[in-house]
């Protein structure tokens, strides 16, 4: 007679009240140890299956997607006349490659260097000055006690984003104008007429100003939604530990922000060459095309008024666009260095 080298478990033991308990139940599909999923997991859902249940949500973005299609996708493809001699005249095929000669006349061309210049002195002061602005605007909206004021506050502050800026330029004038409120007021009181609006010389001090009016309240309300995720427990328990108003801003305010604050800096970076042109070609002509000419306005006057003027304003533009994806992805590779989320994650 053999010994068994393992014992077969009872199928029932007693328990610490003396009934019979039943054996654990063998491991089935879905428990430990199994390699199938278990029943509750969450499965991938099919395309086609989450297309029928989104249908709604889909049509609503429908009109949205259609104009991105037709008026940004469609056409970047016609961004290859920037390597031809284009003409309007002939089929586009039938255009003859030229290469990059037309990128090299581009930076030999005087007026497209002074443009590049202007754009990257006023893209520097929406970076420096403007944004930080929308996130003290949002910090001061946020600490506001009374509800009533702060409502009102955020109301006055952000009406002026839905202005256009020949409304905004037209204000400006009414009241910093040679014939403005201010320069009447001047003038009374025996001063000279304000010329700030027809000075080159002040032309970057009045265009940040008129950005600070007119797209702060914007910065500031998306601030607002990121200041009311923060959970109030946190201040709360940094108030009990003895943390004053400016610990608890630099310990739980910024931080609990910053996401937001990395994710708009790199989308401003990716625009930072189209700072604008309704606002600088309505005030072109009264500070001097060298003052506010910018690449938007340097396309515009170059594709309308130059014979060669389709390829060589294209190829600003793809210029333009190239510099911007170069500046968003190393933006947002250096985010997530820093340990961010940045625009999007990595593949």
């Amino acid at each position: 007679m053999t010994l068994r080298s393992t014992r077969e478990a009872p199928s029932s033991a007693l328990d610490a009240t003396g009934q019979e308990r039943s054996a654990p139940e063998p491991l089935t599909a879905g428990t430990v140890g199994s390699d199938e999923p278990r029943a509750g997991a969450r499965r991938r859902i099919p395309l086609r299956a989450r297309l029928r249940r989104d249908w709604p949500l889909l049509l609503l973005v429908l009109p949205a997607l259609l104009q991105l299609a037709f008026f940004f996708y469609l056409p970047s493809l016609f961004s290859v006349i920037a390597f031809m001699d284009y003409s309007p005249y002939r089929p586009i095929w039938e255009n003859p490659i030229v290469g990059f000669s037309y990128f090299q006349l581009l930076f030999q061309d005087p007026y497209f260097v002074q443009a590049l210049l202007n754009t990257l002195r006023f893209a520097l002061a929406q970076l420096l000055f403007v944004f930080p602005f929308s996130i003290i605007l949002a910090l001061v909206v946020h600490g506001l006690i009374s509800k009533v004021l702060r409502n009102s506050f955020q109301s006055i502050v952000y009406l002026p984003y839905f202005f256009s800026w020949v409304l905004v330029v037209t204000i400006f004038l009414q009241v910093l104008g040679q014939d403005g409120l201010l320069s009447r007021w001047l003038v009374g009181m025996g001063a000279e007429r304000l010329q700030i609006m027809n000075d080159p010389s002040t032309f970057t001090f009045l265009a940040w100003m008129q950005w600070t009016w007119k797209d702060a309240g914007w910065g500031m309300i998306i601030f607002l939604a990121a200041l009311g995720a923060i959970s109030p427990s946190l201040y709360e328990a940094a108030a009990a530990d003895g943390a004053n108003r400016w610990q608890r801003l630099w310990h739980i305010t910024l931080p609990g922000i910053r996401p937001v604050i990395v994710l708009l800096l790199i989308l401003q970076l990716g625009g930072i060459l189209s700072v604008g042109f309704e606002q600088y070609q309505l005030q072109r002509e009264a500070v001097g095309w060298n003052t506010a000419e910018v690449l938007d306005t340097y396309v515009y006057y170059r594709t309308i008024l130059a014979s060669d003027g389709e390829s060589l304003g294209t190829a600003a533009g793809l210029f333009k666009g190239v510099i911007g994806l170069l500046l968003i992805l190393s933006a947002n590779h250096v985010a997530h260095r820093l340990g961010e989320q940045g625009v999007f994650q990595k593949a």
